[in-house]
């Protein structure tokens, strides 16, 4: 019913207005505790799908990658769709509109989005206030980023405020340092500034009477010497992961349209480079850590190659505006049926 009906028109709609509209629609839906009536949610909660990766028992391995629910206002009913987990933010210290409007473009030829959203949030004490409405116990992730305003040399900062001030509420981190809408802010990829930063939220994290997974998140477009680098800061530092990836700046694919609109592009033009970087650093890590897989997902066997290729988690996010629930439930009960065979 979704793709043959429900998204038709959500298409004809700007994207950024239909992410308002189908937002508020999904919390008043949970509020009347009607939401799991409008999906196959109860099968994405079958114990054999649980997992446990990095001391984190998850219901099931299918997350939302971070950038739909930016705010954390949306995660309860997320839950209740059949994720077994969800990635909130990126959150900055301070609220921020973001990027000037339109920033957010679909491209349904290569069942793709483009966006330039710019960490568009309600800021960090927002945030916080709306992660302590978490009664269902949703496994939340907090992806944490700087502000626009703040430059490079200060950025630890930020990131480690946001540490702070989360942590009693999230499960795991994702530092983002490989979004292409923040300026500047991909630069802090490079080995120095980076390992600077880890180093500083590690000291932060071990300082606590428990610390809480860090994951780093990558972008799609480093090449294998910067893979490799990331690698050594990744066990140098003793990260519990990595995240591939983020959205691509490559306009390789994209119609003339498109082409010179700035932004990351996800979807399927993203699946088969995160899916080789998961290979490259599966092959090339010395030491065993987590690795969440994203980009491309939008069937069952996509999140299973993934998986195959070393990934322990998947997140979708394009492949769920464009297939909608079914898309979480196909891929839990493709696992299911696997796990059953064992």
């Amino acid at each position: 019913m979704y793709k043959n009906v429900i998204k038709p028109i959500l298409f004809f709609i700007d994207p950024e207005k239909v992410h308002h509209i189908v937002s508020s629609l999904l919390i008043l839906l949970n509020r009347l505790r009607i939401l799991p009536l409008f999906c196959s949610s109860q099968s994405n909660f079958n114990p054999i799908l649980e997992k446990e990766v990095m001391g984190i028992r998850f219901p099931n391995v299918v997350g939302l990658a971070a950038g739909f629910d930016k705010n954390a206002s949306l995660y309860q009913s997320l839950s209740t769709l059949g994720f077994g987990f969800i990635e909130i933010g990126t959150v900055t210290p301070k609220a921020q509109s973001g990027n000037p409007k339109p920033r957010l473009f679909r491209i349904p030829t290569h069942e793709a989005l483009l966006n330039r959203m710019g960490f568009n949030n309600v800021g960090l004490e927002q945030v916080v206030e709306n992660l302590k409405k978490n009664h269902k116990n949703a496994i939340i992730g907090g992806n944490i980023g700087k502000n626009k305003i703040t430059s490079n040399d200060e950025a630890t900062e930020d990131y480690k405020q946001c540490f702070e001030a989360l942590f009693p509420y999230v499960h795991y981190f994702a530092v983002n340092v490989s979004s292409p809408n923040t300026p500047n802010l991909r630069a802090l990829q490079d080995k120095k500034p980076l390992k600077e930063l880890l180093h500083s939220l590690q000291e932060l994290n071990h300082a606590k009477p428990k610390s809480k997974p860090i994951l780093l998140k990558i972008s799609p477009d480093l090449n294998e010497q910067q893979l490799l680098d990331v690698l050594e800061i990744v066990e140098e530092t003793n990260l519990a992961g990595i995240i591939a990836t983020n959205t691509t700046i490559s306009r390789d694919f994209l119609p003339k349209k498109y082409a010179q609109e700035s932004g990351g592009i996800s979807g399927k033009p993203v699946r088969n480079r995160s899916t080789e970087i998961i290979r490259f650093l599966v092959a090339h890590r010395q030491k065993k850590f987590a690795i969440i897989g994203v980009g491309g997902i939008f069937s069952a066997q996509d999140a299973l190659e993934k998986i195959e290729s070393g990934a322990d988690l998947v997140q979708i996010y394009s492949g769920f505006i464009y297939e909608g629930t079914k898309l979480i439930s196909d891929i839990n009960q493709k696992i299911a049926s696997q796990n059953q065979s064992m």
